[in-house]
């Protein structure tokens, strides 16, 4: 879509809530094209609420990033957001990611680069700003927090929920939630293995002390998440 952006005498700008130095190492390393701002004190977010535009949700705790070490969040990390300004002001095309329990708390699927920009091109005839957008066509499918939180348990080997690492170059970490899915048939297996070896008096006990054990990691990490359950 981009070159259609330009054509049109538009332009593209990606803003991150973390600091230049790793904005401009993703727009190197993505090879983006485009300009990415860092915007580690929310001077752009607020900019973008106080004229109107677009209010953007935030999440103000990043613990559960502590395996990403030179991650940088300093005043919390952005939800994901499009907004489209026309050169007059009037507001093209706006739509901000709200953290439910039904994606993943945030930060999953965007609306898909076509759809928008036919959404754009749309709003051009129009002579009022355009709606919020809470229903467009995601570019990837969302997932539901009970998946995903099972995603982060495997991760931190069924003991405490475990954060993936962001891909970095020169990274090592091969953890992803896709490779989970073979750790998580393991652990199934291994239960049922239990099931039908112990009795019953003492597979229970199994069951009663593992949850025990992963409780509190999972209380930590959803209260880490954003669930916003009436954001309009």
């Amino acid at each position: 879509m981009l070159d259609e952006i330009h054509q049109a005498g538009g332009e593209v700008f990606g803003v991150t809530s973390e600091p230049q130095t790793l904005a401009t190492e993703a727009e190197e390393a993505w090879e983006t094209q485009f300009p990415i701002v860092g915007d580690p004190h929310h001077e752009i977010r607020e900019q973008c609420s106080e004229r109107g535009w677009l209010d953007v949700f935030y999440n103000e705790d990043a613990g559960h990033l502590r395996e990403r070490k030179w991650a940088s969040h300093p005043n919390g990390y952005y939800q994901p957001a499009v907004v489209v300004v026309h050169k007059t002001g009037r507001i093209l095309y706006r739509w901000r990611c709200v953290p439910k329990f039904s994606n993943m708390n945030g930060a999953g699927a965007r609306p898909e680069a076509a759809y928008t920009w036919e959404k754009i091109k749309t709003s051009l005839d129009d002579t009022e700003d355009a709606a919020l957008d809470i229903n467009p066509l995601m570019g990837s499918k969302e997932v539901g927090w009970f998946p995903f939180m099972l995603m982060l348990t495997a991760h931190g080997w069924f003991i405490r929920p475990k954060a993936f690492p962001l891909a970095r170059e020169g990274d090592k970490s091969s953890a992803s939630p896709k490779k989970m899915i073979g750790r998580i048939l393991g652990f199934v297996a291994l239960w049922l293995v239990l099931f039908f070896m112990l009795p019953l008096k003492w597979f229970g006990t199994a069951v009663l002390a593992w949850l025990v054990v992963l409780t509190p990691g999972l209380i930590e990490i959803h209260r880490q998440f954003q669930h916003e359950s009436d954001p309009y």
